[in-house]
């Protein structure tokens, strides 16, 4: 279906072309003819015409039951959208002046993130003073990021934003 969404597509007295490319209902190329005699194939057989390529030169009509097209269509859509996983961005905030086993439990926490196919979002909040050792906190964004290596790949590096630093872990792919 290359004509977009389901309603979009032109049925029967709907389709004002003067000729059209047809299609029969099993797949055959019944090839150019006007749109009356299309249409009159169609009635014949007892289906729909349908304009399944409108920007085709002719357009591309084919025969089919509409109804039984359009709940096909919606059930293909429907499974397509069953089969897609939603990526979220899980946030693990620390600050620069952070203890040893703090970092570690935030390392744990991001850990379980990405093997539940999360992407991490790591920052680090800098308040007063400590803006002025921002460069002090790369280090460790550094080696938070080489203790989750086994499994995650960095997104995109350490970047300085306002007052936060971030960085972003995803999923190793698979091979």
């Amino acid at each position: 279906m290359e004509g977009g969404k389901i309603s979009e597509l032109m049925i029967n007295g709907q389709i004002r072309d003067r000729e059209v490319r047809l299609i029969s209902e099993n797949g055959d190329q019944l090839g150019i003819m006007p749109t009356s005699r299309a249409l009159q194939l169609a009635e014949e057989a007892g289906l729909d015409l349908v304009k399944i390529a409108p920007k085709a030169q002719p357009p591309v009509c084919k025969i089919i039951d509409y109804g039984k097209y359009r709940y096909e269509q919606t059930r293909k859509e429907k499974e397509a959208r069953k089969k897609q996983k939603i990526v979220e961005v899980k946030e693990v905030r620390m600050s620069p002046n952070i203890d040893e086993n703090d970092l570690n439990t935030k390392i744990a926490a991001a850990r379980k993130f990405i093997e539940k196919g999360n992407k991490v979002k790591v920052s680090i909040r800098f308040r007063g003073r400590e803006m002025a050792h921002t460069n002090q906190s790369r280090p460790m964004m550094e080696d938070f990021a080489a203790k989750l290596s086994d499994i995650a790949n960095v997104e995109k590096p350490p970047k300085m934003e306002g007052r936060f630093m971030t960085m972003f872990l995803a999923e190793k792919s698979k091979k």
